[in-house]
């Protein structure tokens, strides 16, 4: 969503109570010094943590009802006996402080409040304005120069999409610089995925015709487009043009397929989210689908923290707010429940959209239908991934038995290094808890040690080591908070283990679970070694269930630590050979692009042609000219 206008916002006030308060105490000191001004109030622990972030039309009510805990439920009694003290800050209107309460809750992540945990963006479908315009696959804030279509419940949605449409429309998806420099048509065209403008193969006015079917598609009118497409075989046909006839029977073909995997494509729901929320005691889960141009555009699950257990208008609000902050909203939002200030909620998403955002609860019909199936999908989608967080906990459980640990692990970080003969040298961590892996926790380390020899594996982990504990230290300076480690695993040998355990020790980390996993003789994989710091080292037998789950947390981080290596590698591959030209900055880089279209043709361009390049005077030329021979 929008952000709030500063100079709406009061500065604020005076919020040290006098030391020892507490809970309900605590929160009577500030009840006496508050107004009934809207705002937003956040509510710290005894370590200055936050612990909640809320909003108020009137601040001193809202912070007033806090006194009876009791009646609010198990989560705000606990809450509240958290408290030692709390901040304020004034604003002009209630909504100005929803928009500052939202900002807030995704940047300090309170433990009692819902927290939105996939606040990524959705892929489009973006048609360029161009005179023979572009289509491609876009993430990210809108661009003006263009229409989009979407969103997409996923990247594989997308490109499936587009896939097809360029098997059915032909039109080009290459980039502006390509296409003002190609001299013959690329490989699109001889697989008929595109009708090569770019060479004249096709003239402006067909191509606006190709676009403009391209946008009826995207807007739902596909009987149309295949009723013409129809048409078209058949004149073909009767007129013995049967290589045509054949391509328009593929592409009305490719035009079916799209419209199958489109799922229910609902008559009374042109453009719209529906949005289904199941909740089981603190776990939640929320399904998306999106509707476009009548058309199932696709769906996706979401698991919001509840805050330990929010109930459902408030999950459901906290969840709509966080998500259109990414995403632009629909005409039409659709809710299985109701929500707490719908009021307030449907003007700032019609802000945002720039025309009326309706939200809605159907009781019947078919959009009530539609509902039922996101909700009933939301519940299956949990009540599995419950089940799996159980038979996890089963294994965390063995686990620390068989390493004889005081506490089941609620956090579990995994640690490799990847490099070829000392290039590219990465230190990666992956986490794993309760829920599995914690993809959000993952960490890369790029080696910035220059002394180190190549392919030094404990010079690797020894900086590793101290970058993060010292980071974590910094940040939540207690060992058994949130982030720290119960567990700590290195993919190695005994020697690894003792450079990270004196690593440890010298930066002032107390005592901490580690180990170390060493591969047998041959790099066998099931009769690993596991070393201790303070214990024999120890082998679990090949069928022992903690030794499949140990070697799927290590293949795991060498996935993530191999796939960090090649991306590096291939990013400095693909570097632009431009970019070590010296006098060649970045605007005369952009300048030789969109002359030639690509490195490649400017490395092989004679001089004079680069002469003829606006920016590029005739000593720097020669200075290109040079450098590539």
């Amino acid at each position: 969503m929008t952000q709030p206008n500063p100079e709406t916002s009061e500065i604020p006030f005076e919020e040290n109570p006098s030391s020892g308060l507490s809970g309900i105490e605590c929160i009577r000191h500030y009840v006496t010094q508050l107004d009934d001004s809207p705002g937003v109030y956040r509510m710290l622990g005894a370590k200055g943590e936050v612990l909640y972030v809320g909003k108020a039309r009137h601040l001193n009510n809202r912070v007033r009802s806090y006194l009876n805990p009791a009646s609010m439920g198990q989560r705000i009694e606990r809450m509240v006996h958290k408290t030692t003290s709390m901040m304020f800050l004034s604003t002009k209107t209630e909504a100005e402080a929803l928009l500052l309460e939202q900002n807030l809750i995704k940047q300090l992540k309170p433990v009692y409040n819902v927290l939105l945990r996939d606040d990524k963006s959705f892929p489009t479908i973006f048609l360029s304005h161009h005179p023979y315009p572009q289509i491609r696959k876009h993430r990210g804030r809108k661009e003006k120069k263009g229409t989009h279509y979407g969103p997409f419940a996923s990247t594989r949605a997308v490109n499936n999409t587009i896939n097809q449409l360029q098997k059915i429309f032909l039109i080009r998806d290459c980039s502006d610089a390509t296409f003002n420099n190609r001299t013959r048509p690329c490989l699109q065209y001889q697989i008929k995925r595109c009708s090569a403008p770019c060479v004249g193969y096709i003239n402006s006015d067909e191509y606006a015709r190709t676009v403009a079917n391209v946008r009826s598609f995207l807007s739902g009118k596909t009987s149309r487009i295949q009723k013409q497409l129809a048409d078209q075989m058949d004149y073909s046909a009767r007129h013995l043009e049967f290589e045509k006839a054949a391509a328009l029977r593929d592409r009305i073909q490719a035009l079916t397929q799209i419209q199958s995997v489109q799922g229910v494509n609902p008559q009374s729901v042109k453009e719209a989210d529906v949005v289904g929320l199941y909740r089981e005691g603190s776990f939640a889960c929320v399904q998306v689908f999106f509707f476009r141009a009548n058309q199932n555009w696709g769906n996706k699950s979401f698991f919001p923290k509840t805050g330990e257990g929010a109930l459902e208008d408030e999950i459901l609000q906290a969840f709509i707010g966080q998500f259109y902050n990414n995403n632009a909203p629909p005409r039409e939002v659709i809710l299985s429940h109701e929500i707490e200030d719908p009021d307030l909620i449907a003007p700032i998403l019609s802000e945002k959209l720039g025309r009326k955002v309706k939200l809605t609860i159907p009781r019947r019909g078919e959009k009530a239908m539609l509902v039922e199936n996101a909700v009933r999908n939301a519940k299956e989608v949990l009540l599995r991934q419950l089940s799996e967080m159980a038979n996890q906990k089963r294994l965390l459980t063995k686990l620390a038995q068989s390493f004889n640990l005081p506490n089941t692990p609620k956090k579990i970080e995994v640690y490799d290094n990847s490099h070829i003969q000392g290039a590219y040298q990465y230190g990666t961590m992956i986490a794993v808890g309760m829920e599995g892996y914690l993809k959000s926790s993952y960490r890369k380390f790029k080696i910035k040690n220059s002394e180190l020899s190549p392919g030094d594996d404990y010079g690797m982990m020894r900086e590793v080591f101290t970058r993060r504990f010292k980071k974590l230290m910094e940040e939540t300076p207690s060992e058994g908070e949130n982030d720290w480690p119960d567990l700590v695993i290195i993919d190695g040998g005994k020697g690894q283990l003792q450079a990270v355990r004196q690593t440890l020790e010298q930066i002032g980390v107390g005592e901490i679970n580690l180990v170390s996993v060493a591969k047998g003789a041959n790099r066998q994989q099931d009769i690993e070694t596991i070393h201790f710091t303070d214990a024999p080292k120890m082998q679990l037998d090949k069928n022992d269930p903690v030794l499949f789950f140990i070697q799927r947390m290590r293949d795991e981080a060498h996935r993530f630590a191999i796939g960090t290596h090649r991306s590096a590698r291939s990013k400095a591959m693909k570097t632009s050979s431009l970019e070590r030209i010296p006098g060649v900055g970045a605007k005369r880089r952009r300048a030789l692009l969109s002359h030639f279209g690509s490195p490649k043709a400017v490395a092989s361009a004679a001089l004079d042609d680069l002469k003829a390049v606006e920016g590029i005077s005739g000593q720097l030329a020669e200075v290109i000219y040079d450098h590539f021979r």
